[in-house]
């Protein structure tokens, strides 16, 4: 008898719970069919500049018919719309559409277009009448040819330092060097072609630096700015290595010294001989005769030449 009680009490608790469960399920149900739900097949897109992307906002759940819809951008923490009272607005106008139910699609995308992008939903006749999703969109843009300065030559054992830059890619552009169409690695070790040479490859900054150029880095050279959207690259450029003449050059500043010489010994000797003594005596330098008793010298125009002014008195 008490097994019979015992199996009735399982029996009635059973019940209950299923009772529970399903009132449980119903009431989720009841809420989930009144409450606009939004999801997203992607909440990273990324495009190449000049392509398409979507921005997909997916309506889960409504039951609110024609819902309000709505777009914003936000960069730099400032909110803007780009579809409000379905009409495409702002930097998206005449770029963009919308794709039934809500999901947006960009024509055309540009670098400007990287940023946060919320779309809302707003259901007046549901339990929940909001809901919002954040997708952020990355557009990737294509490195320009980067601007290269490689010196043209550099003597032996002298440092060097070769230039690359690239300002218009993003992400940001990482750089590779290539010395007569072969890659240089990053780290000299890493090659037994380049085991023995002294430089340092930056790959953020682009630049090569040499801190003593042998012969064997004669060659030419020629880099690639490279991100996810693609690569570009700078024409090849010749660098040489020449060796420093070391007789030539103290043979050239013997020679400098002794022109140098002669040409103060000459200078000496024609101040000794009187070449740069003027010898035209001019009538600031010539001294008059003494005056006599009673005469009188009146100078004329030719210098030298003296008459008297007056006759002799005895």
């Amino acid at each position: 008898m008490y097994s019979q009680i015992e199996h009735s009490i399982d029996s009635k608790m059973a019940l209950t719970r299923l009772v529970c469960f399903l009132v449980l399920f119903s009431t989720h149900c009841y809420f989930t069919v009144l409450a606009v739900i939004l999801k997203t097949a992607d909440d990273s897109p990324w495009a190449n500049e000049f392509e398409s992307i979507e921005l997909s906002c997916l309506i889960e759940s409504i039951s609110t018919n024609n819902p309000r819809i709505e777009w914003k951008k936000i960069k730099n923490g400032e909110p803007s719309y780009v579809y409000f009272d379905y009409k495409i607005s702002g930097d998206l106008e005449n770029r963009a559409r919308i794709r039934e139910p809500a999901t947006l699609v960009i024509i055309n995308a540009t670098r400007t277009d990287t940023a946060h992008y919320r779309c809302e939903v707003t259901a007046a006749n549901d339990q929940k009448t909001f809901d919002e999703i954040l997708i952020s969109l990355v557009v990737r843009v294509k490195p320009v040819v980067p601007k290269c300065s490689i010196p043209k030559s550099v003597p032996v054992g002298k440092s060097a330092e070769l230039r690359c830059v690239e300002e218009e890619g993003f992400p940001k552009s990482q750089y590779q060097w290539f010395r007569n169409k072969e890659e240089i690695p990053d780290d000299p070790k890493t090659s037994p072609k380049f085991f023995n040479a002294s430089y340092t490859l930056n790959p953020e900054t682009g630049t090569l630096k040499f801190s003593a150029v042998r012969k064997d880095d004669a060659g030419t050279y020629s880099c690639r700015a490279k991100n996810d959207a693609g690569h570009s690259e700078c024409g090849p450029q010749m660098m040489e290595v020449y060796d420093i003449n070391i007789v030539g050059i103290i043979m050239g500043v013997l020679v400098v010294v002794l022109v140098l010489l002669c040409i103060t010994v000459g200078i000496c000797c024609a101040y000794k001989r009187g070449y740069f003594v003027s010898q035209k005596q001019t009538g600031n330098n010539y001294k008059a005769p003494a005056k006599g008793d009673g005469v009188d010298y009146v100078r004329t125009e030719d210098e030298g030449d003296f008459r008297h002014k007056s006759s002799f008195v005895i």
